[in-house]
């Protein structure tokens, strides 16, 4: 045990930034929202930097990820959210001594993530149960010091991705079910035996510290991916003090998109907009009920019903289902982000890698009318999506019961039709309200895909 190496905490003194966000792109008929302030505006205001604004549209482009919800949570196999049932945090703590993911390659990991089409992965570095993927110094509690694996996961995984060119976003939790210092306690996380209260200028130090550090020992990061701010959406005066953290990521990395999952319209500051388990402009999970902003979107979204590991959850979503969610995404000029939760021994779940490399085969023929794309000038239907890029118009027909579509492109001339995997010609006619697209037959492919050529 390292017991010399951690730290002090010691309160960064940031000035306060509140962030003006910058439009960008966004599918037709969506409804936009303005930024919410979170402080007093001190007439300071944050102006993205060239690098931010370029991968903001870099992300816009990626269109796919894979989220990983691992940690010492998945040696219960219960999900992520197990702790939370009430159990005492000294006893949860000891998972940590039997902790050995002996199977874990973070080459095959990116490997099998890459072929799937995927352009970055999102990788819970520390999650509501305070536990710290990584060799942080300015806690024990972490996979180096704590478990007899001694060995930095996120080291391993950065360097993997950097190799093979894959992004790398990093989950960091607001809220800790373990820490003292996490005072006042938000709605979650209170039955884990905390008997003292700390205080929250020492916690807010160490969230800091551990974002310095992720930002300034492990390379470029993508995107920082927050989560556990609506532990406190019922406290009125509690103050997250946001816009200070915010200022030091956009220092540290000017590149580095910020994202909350806060369930709400875009805080100042933020670079990307988050939605859970539902797409944009939709909300039958409950949690997404926010207006749309001009920012980035993503949607995360489970491949089965957890994040984390349960091992009594093998009901995967098929390929299709998949598929249909991340055409759908775009469709609406969003990312798909698809979890994936690894077993404790390291491992992908076997169905897991079923999924990814049926996606990834897909997208290997489909990939073009995604990739670079901005949603269409017609909104989503029943039917399927629309997508765009530079003179083609992309028509992904994803459940249609007849041979012949009306798409309203009444703005648009179209020069030409085909089927885009095989570039056989499709019948097409159109007037001012639109076009007639013609088939042989009633459509059964996963996504039935055409090309218009824009004159």
């Amino acid at each position: 045990m390292k017991t010399m190496k951690k730290r002090t905490l010691s309160l960064l003194s940031i000035p306060c930034l509140l962030a003006i966000l910058v439009p960008g792109s966004q599918a037709a008929e969506t409804r936009l929202a303005e930024p919410t302030p979170q402080t007093q505006d001190t007439g300071y205001h944050y102006v993205p930097a060239p690098e931010n604004l370029q991968a903001r549209e870099n992300f816009r482009d990626q269109k796919f990820g894979i989220f990983l919800h691992w940690g010492l949570y998945s040696m219960l196999a219960q999900g992520e959210w197990y702790m939370n049932r009430g159990i005492d945090h000294e006893e949860y703590r000891k998972l940590a001594g039997g902790f050995y993911p002996s199977r874990f390659d973070a080459a095959e990991w990116v490997s099998a993530i890459k072929a799937s089409g995927a352009k970055y992965i999102c990788f819970t570095t520390r999650h509501h149960e305070g536990f710290s993927m990584w060799d942080t110094e300015f806690s024990d509690y972490d996979i180096v010091d704590a478990t007899p694996f001694k060995r930095d996961i996120l080291k391993e995984l950065a360097e993997e991705c950097q190799k093979q060119g894959i992004g790398l976003h990093l989950y960091y939790s607001h809220l800790d079910w373990v820490r003292e210092d996490y005072y006042p306690l938000g709605r979650t996380g209170r039955g884990t035996g905390r008997k003292g209260h700390g205080e929250w200028a020492t916690y807010y130090a160490f969230m800091n510290n551990q974002i310095r550090e992720l930002l300034t020992q492990y390379g470029p990061i993508g995107a920082i991916w927050f989560d556990g701010w609506w532990d406190h959406d019922q406290d009125s005066n509690f103050d997250w003090q946001l816009p200070e953290q915010y200022q030091m990521i956009h220092e540290l990395q000017p590149a580095c998109l910020i994202g909350n999952n806060h369930h709400q319209v875009p805080f100042e500051g933020e670079d990307i907009q988050i939605f859970e388990r539902d797409l944009p402009g939709e909300n039958t999970a409950g949690l997404s009920g926010q207006d749309i902003s001009t920012l980035p979107l993503e949607t995360c979204q489970t491949m089965n019903g957890m994040w984390g590991y349960k091992i009594a959850d093998q009901d995967y979503k098929d390929s299709k289902t998949l598929i249909h969610y991340l055409v759908r995404a775009a469709g609406r000029n969003a990312n798909l982000l698809l979890n994936i939760g690894p077993q404790p021994d390291g491992e992908l779940p076997a169905l897991a890698l079923a999924r990814l490399k049926e996606i990834g085969e897909w997208m290997q023929v489909y990939g073009p009318t995604l990739y670079g794309t901005r949603g269409g000038e017609v909104s989503p239907r029943d039917w399927g999506v629309t997508t765009r890029k530079g003179g083609k118009r992309y028509v992904h027909i994803l459940d249609l019961p007849d041979k012949a579509l009306f798409v309203p492109f009444n703005d648009l001339k179209i020069k030409s039709a085909k089927e885009f995997a095989s570039g056989k010609p499709v019948r097409f006619k159109q007037d001012k309200d639109g076009v007639w697209l013609s088939f042989d037959k009633v459509p059964e492919e996963i996504d039935y895909v055409i090309e218009l050529e824009v004159k």
